[in-house]
Order: C-alpha cells, then sequence, then structure tokens
C-alpha cells in the first residue's frame, strides 16, 4: 500500500525513541485534522483510496504499539473505492464522507468477531452494525477495524492476555491507559482519523491523555448504547476520540443526530471556568499541575475568568465509582463467571469476584453518594460554565505496573489513581473532555479534563477549540522509533 503526500498526517516530533521532546514540535504536514483531510477530499485534493491506504500504512507500521485486534483492509479499501465513485458523481453522503475511523472491540460491526478483548465472547459475530457504527458508515466514514481494549472494559492499561499488551506510541515501554487503549493509539499514530471509544469510569479520557489526542466523555444516555458489549450500565457511554476539539464536535453530531456545534469558534470572552477548591490541583504530579495551569493561563489570556468552586463530599467520588464499577459488572457476568471462571484474564476476573461479594448496602450507599454529588456539581455550575481538573494526575506509567507514585515515596494502587479525577464525571453524568495541554521532561503528554452540565457538550468544544486556536499540543504526533516490537 502507498502512502499518500501530506495524509499521514504525522509530521517531525523530535526526541529519541519516539518520545517526542517538549519543545519538539514542528507543525503537521498536510491536515492538521478530520475536518481538513474530509474538505481535502470532498475538493478533490485528495481521495478516499488514499487517504485510507495511508492510514493502512500507519497501522502496519506501528503494529508492534498492538492498537488493533482486527484491520478491515480489504474492506476498507473497496468501501473508499465507492465512496471515491459516489463523490465523483456528486453525492457526497456527509461530514465524513471517506475517512478512516475505527471502533473498540467491544462496539458491534456487522459479519466482524467483536469479542470486547474476551475470550468469553470469541467468536461472536454481530448480524448487524452497532447504532453508533451505523451512524459514522451513514455520514461517509470507512471503518478500517476494531481496535484493542482492556478486557471487557474493566481495567485502566489495555493490558491483555487474550489480545496482547498495547502500548504507548510516545515511548513503547508505558502503557496508553485504558480500556479504550487501541482507540487512543491508532489516533495518535495516524492509523485512523478518529475512533470510537467506550467510557465508564474514564476509559476514553484516560487514553486520550496518555496518548495526546483529544476524547469526549459525553453526557449519560445521549448517545445510543445498543450493540455496545456493558461495563456498568448506569455509567456506561460511548463518544469519540480525535485529534482535535473541533473533530470531537463533527463526530459528536453524527453520533446523536443533531446540528453541529454552531458556537465552536465564538470563543472565551466572559466564559467562567472553575477550579474546585482543594481538589483540582492537589495530589497531581509536577507536569500535570504545569500543563493544568498552563491552560488556564491561556484561557485566561483570551478574556475567561478563572474562580475557585467548592464541592464538598467530592473526595468520595473514588470509592462510590470503584462500587458501582465493581458491582454492576459482576452482575452481568454473573452467569459467565460461574461457568467459565478459566475464560478470563486473571484481573478481570479478581475484580468480578470481588464485585460479587460486594453487599448491596454498599451499592445503594454509592447511589446515595451518586445522588448528593450531582446536586453539589449542578450547585457549582450555577457560579461557573466549565469545571478544571486534570485528567489524570499522573503521565503514563511503564507497562505492566500496578502501582504509582504520584508523591514521591508513596507508591498507591493504579486502578484507583487513575480515576481520581475521571470519576467525578462518571458517577454525575456530567460531559467531559480530556484536551492535550503539556508533556512531562520524558514528552509524555498531559491532559486537562473540562467538565460542563449534563447537555453541555458545546461549551467544551469551544472552550477547547479556543485554547487549541493558540497551543500547539494537539498536533504534536510520535515518531516511529527504530525498532517497533512484534505484538504479543
Amino acid at each position: 500500500m502507498s502512502g499518500v503526500s501530506g495524509v499521514s498526517g504525522v509530521s517531525g516530533v523530535s526526541g529519541a525513541g519516539g518520545a517526542g521532546g517538549a519543545d519538539g514540535v514542528s507543525g503537521p504536514v498536510g491536515p492538521v485534522d478530520l475536518v481538513d483531510v474530509a474538505a481535502d477530499v470532498a475538493e478533490g485534493r485528495t481521495t478516499s483510496r488514499a487517504v485510507v491506504e495511508a492510514c493502512l500504512d500507519r497501522a502496519r507500521e506501528w503494529a508492534g504499539a498492538g492498537a488493533f485486534t482486527n484491520v478491515f483492509a480489504e474492506d476498507a479499501l473497496h468501501v473508499a473505492e465507492g465512496l471515491d465513485l459516489l463523490l465523483a458523481a456528486g453525492h457526497r453522503l456527509g461530514p465524513l464522507h471517506g475517512v478512516p475511523v475505527a471502533v473498540k472491540d467491544n462496539i458491534a460491526v456487522a459479519g466482524r468477531p467483536t469479542a470486547a478483548g474476551s475470550a468469553v465472547l470469541a467468536g461472536e459475530v454481530p448480524a448487524e452494525d452497532a447504532p453508533v457504527v451505523r451512524a459514522l458508515r451513514s455520514a461517509g466514514a470507512v471503518v478500517v477495524g476494531h481496535t484493542a481494549m482492556h478486557e471487557f472494559a474493566w481495567g485502566g492499561t489495555s493490558d491483555n492476555p487474550h489480545t496482547g499488551t498495547v502500548r504507548n506510541p510516545w515511548d513503547l515501554t508505558r502503557t496508553p491507559a485504558g480500556s479504550s487503549g487501541g482507540s487512543g493509539v491508532a489516533v495518535a499514530v495516524g492509523a485512523c482519523w478518529a475512533a470510537l471509544g467506550t467510557d465508564t469510569g474514564g476509559s476514553i479520557r484516560l487514553p486520550s491523555a496518555v496518548n495526546g489526542v483529544t476524547g469526549l466523555r459525553p453526557t449519560t444516555g445521549s448517545i445510543a448504547l445498543d450493540g455496545v458489549v456493558p461495563l456498568a450500565w448506569s455509567m456506561d457511554t460511548v463518544g469519540p476520540m480525535a485529534r482535535s476539539a473541533r473533530d470531537c464536535a463533527v463526530l459528536t453530531a453524527v453520533l446523536t443526530g443533531s446540528a453541529p456545534s454552531a458556537r465552536l469558534h465564538d470563543g472565551v470572552d466572559g466564559l467562567r471556568l472553575g477550579v474546585v477548591d482543594g481538589y483540582s490541583l492537589e495530589h497531581v504530579q509536577a507536569p500535570v499541575a504545569a500543563g493544568v495551569t498552563g491552560l488556564l493561563d491561556a484561557l485566561r489570556g483570551l478574556g475567561a475568568l478563572v474562580r475557585a468552586v467548592g464541592l464538598p463530599d467530592v473526595e468520595g467520588n473514588l470509592s462510590a465509582q470503584l462500587t458501582v464499577e465493581a458491582a454492576e459488572p459482576s452482575a452481568y457476568h454473573h452467569r459467565w463467571l460461574r461457568e467459565r471462571p478459566g475464560d478470563y484474564g486473571r484481573d478481570v476476573r479478581v475484580l468480578l469476584e470481588a464485585g460479587a461479594r460486594l453487599p448491596a448496602t454498599s451499592y445503594l450507599q454509592a447511589q446515595r453518594y451518586r445522588a448528593v454529588l450531582r446536586e453539589q456539581l449542578l450547585r457549582a455550575f450555577e457560579d461557573v460554565d466549565v469545571v478544571v481538573t486534570p485528567t489524570l494526575p499522573f503521565t503514563a506509567t511503564p507497562v505492566g505496573a500496578t502501582h504509582v507514585e504520584v508523591e514521591p515515596g508513596r507508591p498507591e494502587p493504579l486502578l484507583g489513581a487513575f480515576m481520581r479525577f475521571t470519576g467525578l464525571p462518571s458517577l454525575t453524568g456530567a460531559p467531559a473532555l480530556s484536551v492535550p495541554c503539556g508533556t512531562d521532561a520524558d514528552g509524555l503528554p498531559v491532559g486537562a479534563q473540562l467538565i460542563a452540565r449534563p447537555g453541555g457538550e458545546d461549551v467544551l468544544f469551544r472552550t477547547a477549540a479556543a485554547f487549541q486556536a493558540v497551543t500547539g499540543h494537539h498536533l504534536r504526533r510520535p515518531v516511529l522509533p527504530a525498532a517497533v516490537p512484534v505484538p504479543a
């Protein structure tokens, strides 16, 4: 497959081993994001087939990072050729016409095994696309593959005993986070222009942050979950991962069947940003604090107002999150866990067995807490338009790590540390957008989390678009290292 000049979207980010230096940014060659490449296809500057070929080349070059469980190369090229013929005849299906996208392996694609990264569902082949996949196709997207994930989405690393370990393209010894780690990697390396992930406790936002892409957890219930293997049904969502807020806005409109955001370029003059007192910038690594502070400073320079807000009971969110995310999956997996325990990876089996032993009182108390936290968050939104936190309090950890030191000399379990900030939107049903906002000393990306009131996706896109218009963090691309490991 031949590449096409100016379409791969990968530019030279300096630094050894693909990490890239914090200052090693040169502007992307060719289109910046999905909206640009869609315009290039629509206006005849390139073809869908050429764009798909370029992405398939990138998928092959980066195969050792483990982003995909299945690449639909032959089908994707046939579809691209058909879309080019339609365009030549004057028919453009929609804003994604001819653009390669990928979907997580727990989202049904007709005629393709959809196993949710598991042995339990190995060989399961859905007869129909999930509604979100139908929406992508109706808008003209070319589905190029299923992306790798943590088994059944129950984990934060995308280390998977059944499909292999997914690796962070900025440093292949590091985790891409999860559970939508494959989707984050695929977008970061240019193997697709966007991907769908699922997010229960942070599974879109976490890999978006550590892979340096932009990702949305939408308002709970706003995007159809039919055809998606569940994790915890009261918090599950499906959302887009892409290179920019502009891309995510277009994809969200496609997935919800709504009109595109009309205020994307309105700027942030007078917008009120809230920093949660004693929480937003507490217990985080220094590069993370610096990245989020830099985002706040940039937006303040554009006219936004930054003020402190209170969420008196926010520190309880991690306990409640872990309780709900333990109990509900264990209920869903009850029969399989009893009949086929050996088909689960050890880490997921242990979590499911622990969840099955939780008393009903713990689950009910967690649900009561969710109502209290949601009320407090809605009250905060009377004073601010967007709440800002880090996406996670540290940068990518080594593959296989089970603990992390957010503060030197104080290791803590990785799973809980991952969800310190992502639990707030998950529990309350609020939308949240992870935006690249900096790097650590090794060039590993840092993400900021923007949270709005339920239904407030437009203000998130508007805020992030303003930030991305004056900064270049989302333009950084990982460089293919000299040696990419053979997939496990």
